[in-house]
């Protein structure tokens, strides 16, 4: 089923122990299209500048996501950020963030976007996710993603939005902030239990981001866990989330004709672990670029191994 994510597309400048970068190819709408790209058909919503090259709009193309919804505003520049981590990757400093056209965003879905089955709402102003919800209510799975500043400067809107869609891709801070419960657990049962206006609906699936640690899967029937794969070599993490949305919305979108359970689900977030793994091998989107279908599958092999164990006594 095609997919359609709106979101940012950006030039990342980052700085890491292990090198630099100036001006690469990010932003959450791209590196959830590469991952997601591997799965489904994506439709990318999205400003650019008129310093956006076409070299990077082919990155996406190559893997054969469809641009033409991606908006090139006349006179104005691409969204920009720049990061630096230190030993740590968990965490980072922004040293300085250019929203340029981003500012002004308003989503323009063409048909062909509008009639995409599954939606990604990637992390923007949850006015506009609601927006964008709001265009699309016939999409048979609908994702979120967010942040701790919509959080605290937008709250209500959140809430109201995450009501309307089916699955909420939070790390597990930014879940435990947003609903004021001390655990992981309690958050995600939480926001399990909001419902739209009228009652009926609300999301049934809750995946919290947990960096070098996984991720957990918590629905209204269980609980599930995943570490992440285990590297010896981890260079760069932006983007690294997003590309685990692309690979766990990309996998459920090309398995749609089956039930939405927990065996689903567990393996969705699988393969969102392994290209999550691949993302942070390298700076920006380079390793992802070349990933090979063949290498995904050889890695949840792996992951597969290194997380089963007998109950035998």
């Amino acid at each position: 089923m095609p997919i359609t994510v709106v979101g940012s597309i950006a030039y990342d400048s980052v700085k890491t122990p292990f090198g630099e970068r100036e001006r690469m190819l990010g932003g959450a709408a791209v590196h959830f299209a590469l991952a997601a790209s591997f799965f489904e058909e994506v439709r990318v919503v999205g400003p650019v500048g008129e310093d956006f090259g076409e070299h990077d709009l082919a990155v996406m193309s190559a893997r054969g996501v469809n641009v033409s919804d991606v908006q090139r505003i006349a006179g104005g520049r691409t969204f920009f950020w720049r990061g630096e981590y230190g030993w740590d990757l968990n965490s980072r400093e922004t040293l300085d963030t250019q929203l340029g056209v981003f500012e002004g965003f308003q989503p323009k879905l063409s048909g062909q976007s509008l009639s995409s089955d599954v939606l990604f709402l990637a992390n923007i102003q949850p006015d506009l996710q609601h927006d964008v919800r709001a265009q699309m209510p016939h999409a048979r799975f609908v994702a979120l993603d967010s942040m701790n500043l919509w959080i605290d400067v937008a709250r209500d809107s959140l809430v109201s939005v995450i009501a309307s869609v089916d699955c909420v891709i939070l790390n597990d801070a930014e879940l435990r902030q947003l609903t004021g419960k001390p655990n992981l657990v309690s958050a995600a049962r939480e926001v399990l239990s909001w419902k739209p206006p009228g009652g009926g609906g609300g999301p049934s699936v809750i995946v919290a981001k947990q960096g070098e640690y996984g991720a957990a899967l918590i629905t209204r029937g269980g609980f599930f866990a995943l570490p992440a794969y285990p590297l010896e070599t981890v260079i760069d993490p932006t983007g690294a989330g997003d590309t685990f949305a692309g690979g766990l919305v990309g996998y459920i979108a090309a398995h749609r004709q089956e039930e939405l359970s927990d065996e689903l689900l567990r393996r969705a977030m699988a393969h969102a672990t392994v290209l999550a793994s691949f993302n942070v091998e390298e700076f920006g989107t380079e390793r992802i670029e070349r990933l090979t279908r063949e290498e995904i599958d050889a890695r949840l092999r792996e992951l597969r191994a290194i997380t089963q164990f007998s109950s035998a006594p």
